[in-house]
């Protein structure tokens, strides 16, 4: 094959240079000192003029644990919206909606029998309360829930214990987390369709203590509910050793969950109006919800918190968005979704546009990155373009696939895109749906990095668009 002629690269070069380029609104962003120093703005204004951890150390020890129904989530609900009103956002304002209402009740009680060894244990979310008197029967120890399918009528009148403990080999959590909760959120409704009295799982926990972790369950009305509860990862070794030892150990369940009527709730909304796209919005937020043990802290009040701190930050700096900025904490994450479920009608039903809706919802711990989803090839190669801005050892990573539960109808019904905060994982699955996620264990720099790197990012999608 004969090379090109100098005269026919020519050519294709002044063909190509000739080519009509595609308008993009607004350009694509350079480097500029501008941003850096707004960037830089941004981060050092958080670290030592934030407000997400004082405001994060009321809401935990005040106000404290706030599931869906509750006082305590009531209480939360008007606290954060007379903080946005407090700081003068542009608007604030509720969102109603209806929710679930489950309690625990008295303490849980768990036994090996006959030996009468105590155990550490927490109801699932949902879970029935067992008889009065509690239950005792015999145990299956099963790793799957297709072991269960094996079983079938075996594990009937028995109570079946999920024990496959938490994928250590990733180098991020999430992934060890996906691959086990199954058991806890389908656990029960697989036992049940084939008589099984109760379940108990090992603790969805990549800690090696006896802390259990709750969490939420599929349910359906045509199976049977039956007691569920989670062991500390210490006791769920307990029981298997004890199965070993002896295959007739039985044990003793005792839980007194009760569930109530659907209760009033409420979105709570504060904005930054645009001042170029005032009816075209950025969301950022969180879930103002957590579980009714430990302060919530971790999951999700620092997400609400940070993005708080967002519009504040905004505000401090002098910052005017062109599109109007949302902080939006929802409700009802943790047992229902209704809150973003809820979220998603209004913007549909008020033909609202989204630019694009943003979560917290991983923990406050320090900033590695963001997940997008929903956005062209040619969108995330721009956003990463944005990524040098970022100070070193914070946002390094910009990746296709991310977003949140609350966010995710939005999503998924209106196409509109949405993206994850990804921070440092390592302790986040130590004190998920615990009574170890405690104010205690946020660390202040950590938290507003966080609340920096929303910003941040918010700041620059504003300006530049998608």
């Amino acid at each position: 094959m004969k090379k090109p002629t100098l005269l026919l690269w020519l050519c294709l070069c002044i063909g190509l240079a000739c080519q009509p380029t595609p308008p993009t609104q607004p350009t694509q962003p350079t480097l500029n000192e501008e941003d850096l120093e707004m960037v830089t703005a941004i981060f050092e204004e958080a670290l030592v003029n934030g407000q997400a951890y004082e405001w994060l150390e009321h809401l935990c020890l005040n106000i404290g644990p706030r599931l869906s129904g509750s006082e305590n989530a009531a209480k939360a609900i008007e606290w954060t919206k007379s903080i946005m009103e407090d700081e003068g956002f542009d608007q604030v304002f509720l969102q109603d909606v209806m929710v679930p209402h489950w309690e625990r009740g008295a303490a849980e009680e768990a036994r090996l029998m006959p030996s009468g060894t105590t155990l550490s244990v927490l109801a699932l979310g949902g879970s029935p309360a067992t008889p009065e008197g509690g239950i005792q029967a015999p145990v299956v120890m099963v790793t799957s829930l297709e072991e269960v399918d094996e079983l079938g009528e075996q594990v009937k009148g028995k109570i079946v214990f999920y024990n496959r403990p938490f994928n250590q080999r990733h180098i991020q959590t999430g992934p060890g987390y996906g691959s086990t909760v199954d058991q806890r959120s389908q656990g029960a409704m697989r036992a049940s369709q084939y008589g099984a009295v109760g379940i108990v799982i090992r603790s969805v926990s990549s800690a090696f203590d006896d802390v259990p972790h709750t969490g939420a369950q599929f349910l359906v009305d045509s199976i049977p509910h039956i007691p569920a509860a989670a062991l500390g990862v210490q006791s769920a070794d307990k029981l298997a050793n004890a199965l070993a030892n002896n295959p007739d150990t039985e044990l003793f369940l005792k839980m007194s969950c009760q569930w109530f009527d659907d209760a009033p709730s409420h979105n709570v909304v504060g904005e930054l109006k645009g001042s170029e796209f005032p009816e075209k919005y950025i969301v950022v937020g969180g879930h103002l919800d957590s579980w009714d043990v430990g302060h919530g802290a971790h999951d999700d009040g620092s997400g609400c918190m940070q993005s708080i701190d967002v519009l504040y930050l905004m505000k401090k700096l002098g910052i005017q968005p062109r599109h109007t900025i949302r902080a939006v904490m929802f409700i009802n994450e943790e047992n229902g979704t209704r809150g973003g479920e809820k979220y998603a009608d209004l913007a549909i039903e008020n033909k609202e546009d989204h630019l694009i809706a943003i979560e917290s919802d991983a923990g406050a711990f320090s900033p590695r990155g963001f997940g997008v989803s929903g956005v062209e090839d040619a969108t995330l190669e721009k956003m990463r373009a944005w990524l040098p801005l970022f100070p070193q050892s914070t946002v390094s990573f910009i990746n296709k696939g991310g977003g949140g539960v609350d966010i995710g109808p939005l999503h998924r019904r209106t196409a509109t895109p949405m993206s994850g905060l990804s921070v440092d994982s390592q302790r986040n699955f130590d004190y998920h749906h615990s009574p170890n996620d405690t104010f205690d264990k946020v660390n202040r720099r950590e938290l507003h990095l966080g609340s920096a790197a929303l910003a941040s990012f918010i700041y620059l999608i504003d300006k530049y668009g998608l």
